[in-house]
């Protein structure tokens, strides 16, 4: 039985859907004012397998991913760039696009952007008003009282008098309290704006996605998920917002992924330490940092660097190696779902994977069965086993698609390179010798296929390195200069 951790309640519950064999899960999307950077894709990735798992155990997932496209960020950048809100936003929706589908983040079945469901932003807004969960600043802001809301600080595991006593409080006039948040904005000059009951303006960041989320998935749902860092103070606001507003707990359970770490710092674009999806991929396998994403369980930290880049290339590198040669056998129609709810699961590998996704979407554990089952591939193969090892192959593919990998042909992989994966050497400075035997398979491949410019260029790759390549009947082999 799937169990996910909860972070309402701050531990690993059995996961109980709401409505029989359906799930709604509303996951926080991007603010579109530059492009993605790593640390957004990694949260993408995680709910998109976490989505991918849900439908392969026979759920219909109604999957909602909202895109913010008003907020300060987004008027500054677009005046400091002479463009408009709108030529702006469009631009960086584009460009998530672009970078989602290479990194093989299914599309949701609902991608609502704020600008959009201003009526409902309102009604909302409205409602809190009447029930005196909020009202007009001095400011002419709508304002929601945090303090009409006892249990707030529940999901961060906050209290009221710790972060009114916090030096990070800004003290604010125009408020009666100083942990009161923006519902509505009022316009200033020259920027986009609605017309309300309250004046012309905009809405704040936390109301759009409670308006988006009880609009589409009504009032109290399976699952919110987000990064970390939005646990406090967004999805807290979320949090005692809708429920004021709708009178239901609104969500079931709150998940969140844990942050990107570089030098032990979080990527960030505040810190300036990240890196663009953009900037990446041009020097790596797109699928390779999926891989690396998912090589650890989402809820903790990752430390991006070209070490891990280089371990999830060659775990990628066995599992192509071990697909070569071998035509996957055809499943049976209607055999999409592979975990039926309830089910037991007949192959020791599948059923190795489906133990691990259904403990929290342990997905390092669903990687190693995927590369147990490579291994007794390789073993099948060698035997002779065509059948058998059709066989192999399809479940092989068929998990990896669960994870959103093993979507290219063998051949194609092997052909390609990726620039951060490079060479690894050992302390002695001269290349490991597991290292030089990938890359030796790589070349015989990019020769198979005809690919003479990736076959030169790893050759030149070793010889810089001081290896040799001597290519016989046999095959290729190696010794040092």
């Amino acid at each position: 039985m799937l169990s996910i951790y909860n972070t309402l309640t701050g531990r690993k519950e059995p996961f109980r859907e709401l409505v029989a064999g359906r799930v709604g899960m509303y996951v926080c999307g991007m603010t579109v004012y530059d492009h993605i950077h790593v640390g957004h894709a990694r949260s993408q990735i995680a709910f998109d397998v976490v989505r991918r798992w849900l439908q392969a155990s026979g759920y219909q997932v109604n999957y909602v991913r909202n895109i913010t496209d008003i907020d300060d960020k987004i008027i500054n950048r677009a005046r400091e760039q002479g463009e408009t809100v709108e030529c702006l936003t469009a631009r960086h929706i584009e460009s998530m696009n672009e970078d989602f589908a290479a990194l093989g983040i299914l599309p949701a079945d609902h991608e609502p952007r704020a600008t959009r469901f201003i009526p409902e932003i309102v009604a909302m807004i409205s409602t809190l008003i009447t029930k005196g969960n909020a009202y007009v600043g001095a400011s002419g802001d709508v304002l929601y009282s945090v303090s009409s809301f006892k249990t707030y600080g529940q999901l961060s595991g906050r209290k009221l008098a710790d972060l009114r006593a916090g030096s990070r409080v800004e003290v604010d006039e125009k408020k009666r309290d100083p942990l009161d948040f923006v519902l509505w904005k009022r316009a200033k000059p020259g920027e986009p704006s609605w017309e309300s009951p309250w004046g012309a303006g905009r809405p704040g960041w936390h109301i759009e996605c409670s308006a988006m989320a009880v609009a589409l998935l009504g009032d109290y749902f399976d699952i919110h998920g987000g990064g970390m860092d939005l646990k406090f103070p967004h999805h807290e606001n979320e949090l005692a917002q809708s429920c004021a507003a709708c009178g239901t707990p609104f969500v079931n359970v709150w998940m969140h992924n844990g942050f990107v770490r570089v030098n032990d710092e979080k990527m960030s674009k505040s810190l300036g330490n990240f890196f663009t999806v953009r900037e990446v991929l041009p020097r790596l396998r797109p699928e390779v940092l999926r891989a690396f994403v998912l090589a650890s369980h989402y809820r903790g930290p990752i430390n991006y660097g070209e070490d891990n880049l280089r371990q999830a290339d060659s775990a990628m590198q066995r599992l192509y190696l071990a697909l070569r040669d071998v035509t996957p056998a055809a499943r049976e129609k209607g055999d999409a779902t592979l975990f039926p709810t309830g089910k037991r699961v007949a192959s020791p590998f599948s059923r190795h994977f489906a133990e691990a996704m259904n403990d929290d979407f342990n997905t390092a554990e669903a990687l190693a069965a995927m590369q147990s089952l490579a291994r007794e591939l390789n073993v099948v193969k060698a035997a002779g086993d065509s059948k058998g090892a059709a066989s192999l192959a399809a479940e092989l593919r068929a998990l990896g698609a669960i994870l959103g990998l093993l979507e290219r042909r063998p051949e194609e992989w092997l052909a390609t390179h990726s620039e951060l994966t490079g060479v690894a050497e050992t302390a002695a400075g001269r290349p490991e010798p597991a290292e030089i035997d990938r890359l030796v398979m790589a070349r015989t491949e990019a020769r198979r296929v005809r690919n003479w410019a990736e076959s030169d260029r790893i050759r030149d790759e070793l010889a810089g390195h001081g290896v040799v390549l001597e290519d016989g009947p046999a095959g290729t082999s190696w010794r040092w200069q």
